[in-house]
């Protein structure tokens, strides 16, 4: 069965058009499927401006269906890709408001601080939103909580979850290594991990602040040894530093 949006049969008015060349300004017709056109006149090829690729953020069919994505594209698959794993991540911890307020905030963060970093926004708001993930899987088999159980039984959900949303292999065992070990930094790490990582400490050291108040002087210190990156220590100031002023 072919897919009802690349089916012209289910075109509405609009689905062919034109577009004018971003180099010589010839106009260029492309049908609403078309990921690329070349234009005749000079020979740029470029991007179809009005193609919405929602649907290939997820789609397992996406490749078969629209074929190979420039790499543009691919990196909007991407981004996409984020907005569905949120969705999922929800579905996972269901009325567990505070897990998912949790992973939210995490992912707020390591949002601000992947930008700084340029790191891999996929990997990194991906890992975020799926570090906690497991943790049923935990209580159950373990009758725990623990973060040793949670890092044990959470990559095979996390990646059972990347698949059905169709991840990139490359991402998925990425976005798993990182859950896999995600408290406990070792000696070399990449950027993403290190964003994780400082993103989750924040976190953290927020949670920490509303039972016992740590002095500022001290938390300064906790910020200075332990945040991996110069972004996650900055904004680990600009959010906890300021409460104490």
């Amino acid at each position: 069965m072919k897919c009802p949006g690349q089916d012209t049969r289910y075109w509405r008015p609009g689905a062919i058009f034109e577009v004018r060349c971003p180099k010589c300004g010839n106009e260029v017709e492309f049908f609403k499927d078309d990921t690329t056109r070349t234009c005749k006149k000079c020979g740029h090829r470029f991007l179809n401006p009005r193609m919405d690729f929602g649907c290939a953020s997820y789609c397992q069919y996406a490749e078969q269906c629209i074929g190979n994505l420039p790499p543009e594209l691919i990196a909007k698959r991407e981004d996409l890709l984020k907005d569905r794993v949120a969705v999922e991540m929800k579905r996972y911890f269901k009325q567990d408001f505070k897990r998912i307020g949790r992973a939210v905030r995490v992912a707020r963060y390591a949002e601000q601080i992947g930008k700084e970093e340029r790191g891999n926004l996929a990997v990194i708001l991906t890992a975020a939103y799926l570090q906690d993930i497991g943790i049923e899987e935990a209580q159950g088999k373990h009758e725990s909580t623990a973060a040793r159980y949670q890092k044990e039984e959470g990559p095979p959900v996390a990646r059972e979850i990347l698949m059905r949303v169709g991840a990139r292999e490359e991402l998925i065992e990425e976005v798993c290594d990182i859950i896999a070990h995600h408290d406990h930094p070792g000696a070399q790490e990449t950027i993403n991990f290190k964003v994780v990582y400082d993103a989750d400490m924040l976190v953290n050291l927020e949670e920490e602040q509303k039972d016992t108040t740590i002095g500022p002087e001290k938390l300064a210190s906790i910020i200075e040894k332990s945040f991996k990156t110069e972004s996650g220590r900055n904004l680990a100031k600009s959010v906890l530093l300021k409460r104490g002023d």
